[in-house]
């Protein structure tokens, strides 16, 4: 608990109730530096809104008597302006605003049931974002290629990380688990992802030469129980390390930021859907739980072949 003294009266003004607010999510809710700083953001901008609104200073009594509508007023004027917010971002900031009112009522007594009743933007859910398959190669190929500044087992090590993200469909966490029993690579291996669903993720024999070409140049002993991706001073391969190869790559080919390591996921499944495979299979192969999840990678080909379209066709824009 907060010590006594560190809750808010309905006398007390509006910011120092954020500061508290804010110390309490450090202190007992321990949360991150940046998630504090957003709550932050968002709820003082809410109590600078309430000050023109109100015609007054805040304190915190005033939020028992605010209203849906004032609520509502609040989200509209965020749409506008020079800093007009997304669907996202108000979505985030609604959120915040109803952790301190749920905060008020448990530290300050100060109830405002009403305030639930708003509901903010249902944001569009993001489509995946595939790398191209001509993207793709390079990937694997700048990886594997030789670098003066990179040992030849680290540089065979990524390309094989990156390959089995784009030939298997896995995940960073899912690649970096396997041990060194599973060398050499099966032909399907077994997965184990999110929420603990089992999958078997075939293996083509790119990936299980890139495996093999690693395990060949490691300078570590791969025991059977120990990671089969190492880093550079033997210890199990850190997701950041891939996370920033894959960064130095899409830097040296052009590639956008959205040239992820999860991107040569999405690629995996898109690629495939695009040279025919079937949805369900997909579906299977991702180890996805609901059909509408994969279903997002149809809609990213569709998107795709409509801008190709509206690119080449000679009526487009007429």
């Amino acid at each position: 608990m907060i010590e006594q003294g560190r809750n808010p009266s309905p006398a007390t003004p509006a910011e120092q109730a954020l500061t508290l607010f804010l110390a309490y999510l450090e202190e007992e809710k321990r949360f991150s530096a940046k998630s504090i700083e957003a709550y932050g953001r968002d709820v003082a901008a809410f109590m600078g809104f309430l000050a023109g609104h109100l015609g007054e200073p805040v304190r915190v009594a005033h939020f028992e008597s605010l209203t849906p509508a004032d609520l509502r007023a609040y989200l509209a004027a965020r749409r506008r302006g020079e800093n007009r917010l997304g669907d996202r971002s108000l979505a985030r900031a609604l959120a915040a605003i109803r952790s301190f009112f749920r905060w008020l009522d448990v530290r300050a007594g100060i109830t405002n049931a009403r305030v639930s009743l708003v509901r903010g933007p249902r944001p569009k859910p993001l489509l995946p974002r595939p790398v191209g398959e001509a993207a793709a190669a390079a990937l694997l190929a700048d990886a594997a290629a030789d670098d003066e500044d990179t040992a030849p087992w680290i540089a065979a090590r990524d390309a094989a990380v990156l390959t089995l993200l784009y030939a298997a469909g896995l995940r960073i966490s899912e690649a970096l688990s396997l041990r060194g029993r599973d060398h050499p690579l099966p032909d399907a291996l077994r997965i184990t992802g999110k929420g603990g669903k089992t999958r078997l993720a075939p293996v083509l024999p790119v990936a299980r030469d890139a495996v093999a070409a690693y395990v060949a140049l490691c300078p570590y002993a791969l025991d059977a129980e120990g990671a089969l991706f190492r880093g550079a001073k033997g210890a199990a391969l850190s997701p950041r390390i891939v996370q920033a190869k894959m960064r130095a790559l899409r830097i040296r080919l052009g590639l956008p930021e959205s040239a992820t390591p999860h991107a040569l996921r999405h690629a995996f499944a898109t690629h495939l859907l695009a040279h025919g495979a079937d949805l369900r299979a997909i579906q299977e192969l991702l180890g996805h739980e609901s059909l509408s999840t994969t279903q997002k990678y149809a809609d990213v080909e569709a998107e795709r072949l409509l801008a190709a379209y509206d690119a080449a066709h000679p009526r487009s824009g007429a």
